[in-house]
């Protein structure tokens, strides 16, 4: 392990040049940053859901209610961590940013997980305060605070819809992501604010802006949720609400050519069926994302036989990295490629193939993807020592910097590009959910 096997040429291109990614982002939160967009476009539509057109003035000041009122009477406080359990639409949207503007930490409850889940999760949190509505209110059990959206929301309105002072950190908790993993026990994945703003700010993988039209199908308690919502709203976009909880092919063929939507993140499982279902989804966007699962190099190719025009983008990140970490823009070919490479790293993240001894890999020799940047989340939630096994210290960044250590496997090209090739263990994913056979 102490014998070089890279040149300094080499080495310098896998450790540094490869990885010189950072970019400057300010110390936005996602409060902040949304409470900009309100202030710039109040008018503009901020969420679409069914037959309403929320804008961005109203659905501030409804979240600055419920922010006043969660801390008024919840006794909801700055680095707390408050449950949300409503279907997805507006009161959902409204939870969610007036939770960031507490200062406090959101995790989704998906209301078609079993009600035991929802009570176990809640309870590991823990959370202080659920925000729900009368139809769920039942499923959770526990010491914590509700708050129904339906029967509550007469005293919404004795609260100030003006923005809270301001006062949070973007090191401060802005959400858990508990995985996806249907065998074992989901681990909560807590993630700050600036890994999400980081994630979706001064990145070249999309456009964000107010020009632009999401859709918001993914389910909500996925790291995928985050940049088809916010990716929308800290720029002025739209985001539209699918109905329902998991996605449905046809009403997001529906929704997309209904709204004009220019982005789509699919899951590579839903992006192959849609191709070969309904591939006049695309009609209207300008950029389709694959990921979750290796992407297919024949339906990639198909789908640009279809539409020339569209930007077909692979993503490879785990939600401990929030979502997309690497990015790879596939271009049209006569044929279908052998294979989909995962791309580069996106700005200020970074990317590494390493040995067992956490030495750089030459170029085209497999070894685990190791990643880091600021897209990393603190760690699993009261999980002390899975985070120190999974979350190391960084021996290529800055003093105090880490490295997460994701179990796949992959390698470097000539060019500079990474190819995933598979897992060091025996998890496997089946339409984006993590399994473990074992």
């Amino acid at each position: 392990s102490e014998v070089p096997v890279l040149s300094e040429v080499e080495r310098e291109l896998v450790v540094q040049r490869w990885n010189d990614t950072a970019a400057e982002i300010g110390d936005g939160t996602l409060n902040v940053l949304f409470e900009e967009q309100a202030a710039r476009r109040p008018e503009h539509t901020a969420v679409i859901f069914e037959d309403r057109h929320v804008r961005y003035g109203e659905l501030n000041e409804r979240a600055n209610r419920l922010a006043d009122h969660l801390r008024q009477c919840a006794g909801v406080r700055r680095g707390d961590l408050v449950g949300v359990l409503l279907d997805r639409g507006v009161d959902f949207a409204v939870a969610l940013i007036a939770i960031t503007k507490t200062g406090a930490g959101y995790t989704v409850l998906d209301p078609e997980f079993p009600d035991q889940r929802l009570t176990t999760t809640a309870t590991n949190a823990p959370i202080t305060t659920l925000i729900t509505d009368t139809t769920h209110a039942h499923r959770v059990t526990g010491e914590h605070t509700t708050l129904l959206t339906d029967t509550d929301a007469t005293h919404l309105d004795t609260h100030p819809s003006t923005n809270p002072a301001p006062g949070i950190s973007p090191l401060d908790s802005a959400c858990v992501m508990f995985t996806s993993g249907s065998t074992g026990t989901p681990k909560g994945v807590l993630s700050s604010h600036r890994s999400l703003v980081s994630t979706l700010t001064a990145q070249t993988y999309n456009t964000f802006g107010p020009g632009e039209i999401t859709l918001q199908c993914s389910p909500v308690s996925w790291d995928a949720f985050s940049l088809e919502f916010w990716g929308a709203l800290l720029h002025g976009g739209t985001t539209v609400l699918q109905p329902g909880q998991r996605p449905d092919p046809a009403l997001i063929n529906h929704l997309t050519r209904k709204h004009h939507v220019t982005s789509l993140q699919l899951s590579s499982s839903l992006f192959n069926y849609l191709t070969d279902q309904h591939p006049d989804t695309f009609t209207t966007t300008h950029t389709a994302y694959t990921g979750g699962e290796p992407a297919s190099p024949t339906h990639t190719h198909r789908l640009h036989q279809h539409h020339p025009h569209l930007t077909i983008t692979n993503g490879y990140g785990p939600a401990e990295s929030m979502g997309f970490t690497t990015t790879h823009t596939i271009h049209p070919t006569p044929q279908p490629p052998p294979t989909i490479p995962i791309g580069t790293p996106l700005t200020n993240k970074h990317a590494y193939i390493l040995d067992t001894h956490l030495n750089p890999t030459p170029i085209g020799t497999t070894g685990e993807i190791y990643l880091a940047g600021h897209g990393l989340a603190h760690g699993y939630l009261n999980q002390p020592t899975t985070t120190a096994t999974h979350f190391i210290p960084n021996p290529y960044g800055p003093p105090g910097t880490r490295l997460y250590r994701t179990g796949d496997t992959g390698h470097w090209t000539p060019h500079g590009t990474l190819h995933y090739t598979g897992r060091t263990d025996t998890q496997t994913k089946i339409r984006g959910f993590r399994i473990e056979p074992a």
